[in-house]
């Protein structure tokens, strides 16, 4: 049983959803704390009585300090910490870091990436943390890093800096689709739980990756096969995450060139196998790590302790 005193509080806070943990000095996770009191309801009933009651619940010391990432930095959330520009070296963007001066305790918050390009802008927050807590694998050379998610980020690294990146809106997309088009009738709640070498994620996966330009053309498919072919809830679900995967990947690395050695996929979780799977489907060798432990790590250094995460796991696939 570990019983080293936490020295943090590790808080990713989004739009829906916030997660806390207590960390020791080695990055160990003491406690954790999980709750759907994203932006849209902490802005109603207070940043700070939000998080003090996690604290208060988890035993916290008045005086643990707090490190957060995500949305809460945002122009809408608690306290905005202002875009850094790229290029960014992510060293830097942990040291802008942003106090909350209102706060009982020691409060800062990581700032986001900001891509400001006329043909090309697009913003992040959260996954520069999650990218930090990585740095030792991305720290020379050229790396293409994929973070799957609602909205998935693929990012080209040069020596630790952070030179590129964009999103694909595809977790969103498959919650609109599943519940609010037409394929709805064909994507039953609780479908969706399918195993990732299902065999209709892994055809529609590898159609779409040959051709990710044809995503609209092909989503109709998915309902004409369940009226005419039979197709059950769970392969529908199946085809369209598939779809939208493969049209991801395959756009993505069509648009952001191609490095030597493998992809690093940072991911949890039932994404992580899907993605996993696909990957391994198309031949593309990848270098996993846990989106959970990365971010705590990312957290840690902004904080100003330096460790190797503990319960982190990186594998080649």
């Amino acid at each position: 049983m570990n019983s080293s005193p936490p020295v943090l509080a590790a808080v990713d806070w989004g739009t829906t959803r916030l997660r806390i943990w207590l960390l020791d000095d080695s990055g160990s996770v003491l406690e954790e704390r999980r709750s759907n009191e994203g932006l849209s309801v902490a802005s109603t009933q207070g940043y700070e009585q939000t998080l003090e009651r996690h604290l208060g619940e988890l035993q916290a010391a008045a005086d643990l300090p707090v490190m957060i990432c995500g949305m809460a930095g945002s122009r809408q959330g608690w306290v905005e910490a202002p875009y850094v520009p790229c290029p960014a070296r992510l060293d830097e963007v942990l040291l802008s870091a942003v106090a909350v001066p209102s706060a009982g305790r020691s409060i800062r918050i990581v700032p986001g990436v900001a891509q400001r390009s006329d043909d090309s802008p697009d913003v992040m927050r959260g996954e520069e943390t999650q990218l930090a807590g990585i740095a030792g694998q991305i720290a020379e050379g050229e790396h293409l890093v994929c973070m799957p998610g609602t909205h998935s980020k693929w990012l080209r690294t040069r020596d630790g800096v952070i030179e590129t990146f964009s999103t694909w809106l595809t977790g969103e997309l498959f919650e609109l689709l599943s519940t609010g088009s037409i394929l709805r009738h064909s994507i039953a709640p609780g479908s969706t739980d399918f195993m990732a070498d299902n065999p209709a994620f892994l055809n529609w996966f590898s159609d779409a990756l040959a051709a990710p330009e044809m995503l609209t053309g092909r989503l109709f498919r998915i309902r004409a096969a369940m009226l005419l072919n039979g197709t059950s809830a769970e392969e529908s679900a199946a085809a369209l995450s598939g779809l939208l995967i493969g049209c991801e990947i395959g756009a993505a690395r069509r648009n952001m060139g191609g490095v030597e050695g493998a992809i690093q996929l940072i991911a949890s979780g039932p994404l992580a196998q899907l993605y996993q799977s696909a990957f391994a489907h198309a031949g593309i060798k990848v270098v996993v790590s846990d989106a959970d432990a990365a971010v705590r790590a990312g957290l840690m250094q902004a904080s100003g302790h330096h460790f190797h995460p503990a319960g982190a796991r990186r594998r080649q696939a």
